[in-house]
């Protein structure tokens, strides 16, 4: 057995080697920070090589064995450190590949490309995972990018046509009031009613744009309570019965007082009179408009069925954007004024601040617009 006084000899004589050889290894890695990983992996295999190499060498010296001896381990220990740097270096030029993947990935990223992780990386492990994750934050960037341009886009459309709806009323009071200041009214009466209706058409615009406005910024406050949907369709329809009557318009009701959903009722009493005056506006004279209701286990639909030309297929996809507008919604009424482009949008976000689902779809005669709503 070994002395206790050589054993820790020669444990001290190894342990100061290799902090010696550890500590130039971590100088020596600190002036490369900045190199490629392919050099700082061969300065730290090369310095634990060494280490263990400066570590064998000394004590073999310190054991004054033979020269022959002392030879054998340094071939030894020379061959090992040089398959150690080898090694090294093949594994280092996988990692380097994968990095220069990465590196390539994250660029495609920063310039807005939608990348794939592709093949496995040569390291795979964590590096492949990091290139999924990459691959994936990719295609959500680019679903955002793509949501904000049409949000943008909306936006700007939005601006557009309320201008227009804003200048165009403005206008005719502007013209009516100087044909009643400077006498040049026959009918001042009639001047009176329509200043009254465009007044009616502002106030409108403005109370849709401060509802779309709450919520778009999450601030609408709703007061839910238990309501029949029958209750609600009756009341829309009363109040829209005049509108109907005078375009020779039919509304029939299928609706059941079981139907019934906890909501807000000024709140959801604007989504289906937004319905059924989309409907109304874009029935024919002489057409029909169906409001149904139906209870499923987990939700109640009311459904709005008009018997119009239907919408363009390409335009489906855009019916609920404020501010877009159907060729007819543009075409001025009687009263000279045209729809805004807010009443789906509005219903849309009444109906999900319920947690709902609003949809539309072409049927064969018309277009039949589905509020579902969670018992």
């Amino acid at each position: 057995m070994m002395p206790l006084p050589d054993l820790l000899s020669i444990i001290g004589m190894s342990l100061g080697v290799a902090l010696l050889t550890g500590a130039i290894g971590l100088l020596v890695l600190h002036a490369l920070r900045s190199r490629r990983l392919l050099v700082q992996l061969v300065v730290v295999v090369l310095a634990e090589a060494l280490t263990l190499a400066s570590g064998v060498l000394a004590v073999a010296q310190a054991m004054y064995i033979s020269a022959h001896d002392f030879l054998v381990v340094v071939v030894v220990t020379a061959v090992s450190t040089l398959m150690a740097i080898g090694i090294a270096l093949v594994l280092g030029l996988r990692l380097s590949r994968a990095a220069r993947r990465l590196q390539a990935l994250t660029h495609s990223v920063g310039d807005g490309e939608i990348v794939a992780s592709g093949d496995p990386l040569p390291a795979g492990g964590e590096l492949q995972r990091i290139a999924e994750e990459l691959a994936t934050t990719s295609a959500r960037l680019a679903e955002a990018r793509a949501q904000v341009r049409a949000i943008d886009e909306s936006r700007r459309e939005l601006m557009t046509w309320i201008s227009h709806d804003l200048r165009s009323p403005l206008s005719g009071l502007r013209a009516m009031t100087e044909a009643l200041e400077d006498g040049m009214a026959e009918d001042p009466a009639r001047f009176h009613r329509q200043m009254r209706l465009q007044v009616d058409h502002l106030t409108s615009l403005v109370d849709n744009l401060f509802e779309l406005s709450k919520i778009s910024s999450g601030t609408l406050v709703l007061t839910p309570v238990p309501l029949s949907l029958r209750d609600l369709v009756s009341d829309a329809a009363a109040e829209l019965a005049p509108v109907a009557r005078a375009k020779r318009i039919e509304l029939v009701e299928n609706t059941s007082p079981d139907h019934v959903v906890v909501a807000d009722p000024a709140e959801l009493s604007r989504v289906v009179a937004n319905l059924l005056m989309n409907a109304i506006e874009h029935t024919p004279e002489g057409g029909v408009i169906r409001i149904r209701t139906e209870q499923s286990a987990d939700t109640v639909t009311l459904s709005v069925h008009d018997s119009g030309a239907g919408i363009a297929d390409e335009d489906l996809h855009r019916i609920f954007d404020p501010g877009w507008r159907g060729t007819r919604a543009r075409t001025p009424d009687a009263a000279g004024a045209t729809g805004a482009g807010l009443g789906l949008a509005i219903a849309q976000g009444i109906v999900e601040a319920h947690s709902g689902r609003i949809t539309a779809r072409n049927e064969d005669v018309g277009c039949r617009f589905e509020v579902e709503l969670p018992v």
